[in-house]
C-alpha cells in the first residue's frame, strides 16, 4: 500500500487532541494520526517531548503534517521543527490552521495518497472554505436543488453536454443526512482518484471543506460537471457514488 503523510495534533488538552484524532480516523482509516495533547504529567498545556515523540511515531515515509490548536501549541510545534536535522525537517510541515477543519482537510487529502505538499494546502484550504462560508451564511440563499423532502427521496439523475465541452450530471441526494462529513469525505476521496478538474455546484470536488460548505441536505440537487476533456468517467463515478446513498438511504 501507498505511504500516506502522517498527520499529528498537538493541543492544550489530552482530550481535544484524542477526539480529533478520532474524528479524523473515521474518514482516513489508512492514515497513522497521533495526540500530542497536554503536559507531561497530562494538565493543560503541551510539551515539547510529547510533541517530538509524536512527529517520529506518525513518520511512515511519506512526511508529516501537524496541526497545533492555539498559539503556544504552534510555537511548541515550531520549536520540535526547528531541533530536527535538515534531512528530517524536509519532511515535516508545520501548518497554522482551524483545528478541526484543517485536521480533518488534511486526513482526507491524506488517505487519498496526495503528497505532502498536497496535504498541507489541503489543510490551508480550511481557513479560505469557512471564511467563505462564513461570509455567505447569513440571509444566503440554499443551496440549490429541491428543498428537502420527507424520508429518503429518489435518486435522481441527468446528463448533459453543453456548449463548449463541459459535460454535467444533475443528482439528487438520496441518503437523510446528505454531505455531512462521512460521505462528504468519500466523494472528495474518489474525485481525488482523477486527475479531471470537477466542481459540484460551483465549488472543487476535491475540496472537503467546499463541499461541506454547501450544506447539500437529503432532496437537494447536486450539479457534478467538469470542462475537462477526460472528465466525463470523474462525473459519472462522483454521480453513481451519491446514487448509493451511500449506504445510509
Amino acid at each position: 500500500m501507498t505511504e500516506r503523510v502522517g498527520i499529528v495534533f498537538v493541543s492544550h488538552s489530552v482530550q481535544l487532541a484524542e477526539g480529533v484524532v478520532a474524528l479524523a480516523g473515521q474518514m482516513a482509516p489508512s492514515v497513522r494520526f497521533v495526540a500530542a495533547g497536554g503536559t507531561d504529567d497530562g494538565g493543560i498545556g503541551t510539551s515539547f517531548a510529547k510533541v517530538s515523540a509524536a512527529v517520529g511515531d506518525a513518520e511512515a515515509g511519506a512526511g508529516v503534517v501537524v496541526i497545533s490548536d492555539l498559539g503556544s501549541a504552534l510555537l511548541t510545534a515550531e520549536t520540535v521543527l526547528d531541533l530536527l536535522t535538515d534531512e528530517q525537517r524536509a519532511q515535516v510541515a508545520v501548518v497554522d490552521v482551524p483545528f478541526v477543519e484543517g485536521g480533518v482537510a488534511a486526513a482526507v487529502a491524506a488517505e487519498s495518497g496526495a503528497d505532502l505538499a498536497a496535504v498541507v494546502a489541503a489543510a490551508e484550504d480550511a481557513r479560505s472554505a469557512w471564511a467563505e462560508a462564513a461570509s455567505s451564511a447569513s440571509g444566503a440563499a440554499p443551496a440549490s436543488g429541491a428543498a428537502p423532502a420527507s424520508g429518503a427521496p429518489a435518486s435522481v439523475a441527468a446528463a448533459s453536454a453543453e456548449p463548449g465541452g463541459r459535460y454535467v450530471r444533475e443528482v439528487v441526494l438520496r441518503n437523510k443526512d446528505g454531505l455531512h462529513a462521512r460521505p462528504a469525505a468519500e466523494f472528495v476521496k474518489l474525485a481525488n482518484t482523477f486527475g479531471a478538474s470537477v466542481t459540484v455546484n460551483g465549488k472543487d470536488a476535491k475540496s472537503l471543506l467546499g463541499i461541506m460548505s454547501l450544506g447539500l441536505t437529503a432532496g437537494t440537487t447536486a450539479e457534478i460537471a467538469s470542462s475537462d476533456d477526460d472528465g466525463v468517467p470523474a462525473v459519472d463515478a462522483l454521480a453513481a457514488l451519491i446514487e448509493t446513498g451511500f449506504g445510509e438511504a
